[in-house]
């Protein structure tokens, strides 16, 4: 049975995304949950999940320099770009490991080792098993780790006999996002009733054509300009991209936020059935 993958995304930060997928889990079955914005992971917080397994990620290579091969000749500090390495010392955090001391050392004092970046957690929760995973602080290669957390949901998907595979995607146009869209079925892109979010709900539509997925478009918090709501839903019409409709702001929603719940229709009132509404409209896009 092939695995139906469903990818949440916005052009921006703080749109709602998370929330969506969080009460899009509560009300799907035959699910894995995988969240895959590893640079902000923060929908464990809303599935209070039973943590399985916890895997290494190593995402670079950091350069090591043995002290007693080094004769102190100044050629690594002078070809590194970044200021990263002097007097034979390596500033880990300047370092962006592109390994040019290690080639340019005369001696051979320099050798390259493994990054340890962050972790990868497969876990249970209430709605489903859940993936997800966490870059350190300013570790890089996020892309390299959402497409190990893909690879893993995927795996558990398949082995699970589970129908859908739900993604948490990180926000922007970047390279976490691109490993996000790799492989998904449908991008449902949620964006706010903004011309800086309707502009960045535009790059966003852009990449996922270019790659080929689907697309569903929803506004979230829409009354509080509802015009421009409207110029958004007519912008989606206009770009053949199916509205899968508008979400009101709900002092509600906060609240289940706030108990660290998925907002369901019976916490949230106009906005749950919203919200219900929006998902029903992206399985029958599937």
């Amino acid at each position: 049975m092939a695995v139906r993958e469903i990818v949440v995304l916005s052009g921006k930060g703080g749109t709602g995304k998370t929330t969506l997928t969080g009460a899009f889990a509560a009300l799907g079955q035959d699910l894995v949950l995988a969240d895959a914005d590893v640079d902000a992971a923060n929908l464990h917080l809303l599935l209070s999940p039973t943590v399985l397994t916890k895997e290494p990620f190593y995402g670079g290579r950091l350069p090591v320099v043995d002290q007693e091969k080094c004769t102190r000749c100044g050629m690594c500090t002078e070809r590194c770009r970044f200021d990263a390495i002097e007097d034979g010392v390596v500033d880990e955090t300047a370092c962006e490991g592109c390994a040019v001391c290690y080639h340019v050392c005369p001696a051979g004092a320099i050798t390259l080792a493994e990054r340890l970046s962050g972790h990868l957690y497969s876990a249970t929760t209430p709605y489903g098993p859940f993936v997800y995973a966490e870059l350190g602080v300013g570790q890089e290669n996020s892309g390299k780790l959402v497409v190990r957390v893909k690879e893993k949901a995927r795996h558990l998907a398949q082995e699970t006999r589970r129908k859908y595979l739900l993604i948490d995607g990180p926000p922007g146009i970047g390279c976490p996002v691109i490993a996000s869209l790799s492989g998904a079925d449908l991008a449902v892109l949620v964006t706010e009733p903004t011309a800086a979010g309707k502009h960045d709900l535009a790059r966003v539509l852009e990449l996922a054509r270019h790659f080929g997925v689907q697309v569903g478009v929803c506004v979230n918090k829409a009354d509080i300009d509802p015009e421009m709501s409207a110029a958004i839903e007519a912008y989606c019409h206009d770009a053949g991209a199916a509205f899968l409709g508008r979400i009101p702001f709900a002092r509600a929603v906060v609240k289940a936020q706030l108990a660290h719940q998925p907002v369901t229709e019976a916490t949230a009132g106009a906005a749950g059935k919203a919200v219900r509404d929006i998902w029903e409209g992206a399985l029958a896009l599937l």
